[in-house]
């Protein structure tokens, strides 16, 4: 009896793992800021150095790739309120420029807890990545006091039910 219990507990143990979700949400806090996010899978983390509004700032970011998605938040605070427009209005060409966008769509973007101005926004662009692959993005990027926000997902076909989890899930606490 206890022979066939073993082979059976092991094929159900594999049918479970099976079945777990190829999307697998999680709150998440970032480090030093008041945004708490949904992200669908375990982050990665770094940050860099990078021109900005005529200084360099520190830019943090965490992602993760889920789902054929890539999910990715990033922030950088600049010295002053005034700089934000400039910083928001740059770091937007820079990854359509990145990404040699053909086609956009924008919207006015604001999670609760948001400051203005400048107003935040979310757009969806189709581009290239570095290989020459098309690819898709929505992104949004936003304010709170002299923190700059700015969060996207990339893939090859967007999943749109991801795409509103992720982004309803950004809020200030």
């Amino acid at each position: 009896m206890r022979r066939r219990l073993i082979p059976s507990f092991i094929l159900c143990m594999i049918t479970l793992a099976g079945c777990s979700p190829t999307l697998n949400w999680r709150e998440m806090r970032l480090a030093s800021t008041p945004l708490k996010l949904m992200l669908p899978c375990k982050p990665d983390q770094g940050s860099r150095k990078m021109p900005m509004a005529g200084t360099e700032v520190d830019m943090h970011m965490s992602g993760c790739e889920a789902g054929g998605a890539l999910f990715a938040i990033a922030w950088v605070e600049v010295k002053e309120a005034g700089q934000t427009g400039i910083a928001l209005a740059q770091w937007q060409s820079a990854m359509l420029a990145n990404m040699q966008a053909t086609t956009t769509q924008v919207a006015d973007f604001s999670p609760k807890g948001a400051t203005e101005p400048p107003k935040g926004v979310r757009l969806t662009a189709t581009g290239r990545q570095q290989d020459g692959r098309a690819v898709l993005a929505q992104g949004a990027w936003f304010v709170r006091g002299t923190q700059i926000f700015h969060a996207v997902i990339y893939a090859d076909k967007l999943n749109p039910d991801a795409a509103e989890a992720f982004f309803s899930g950004l809020e200030f606490q």
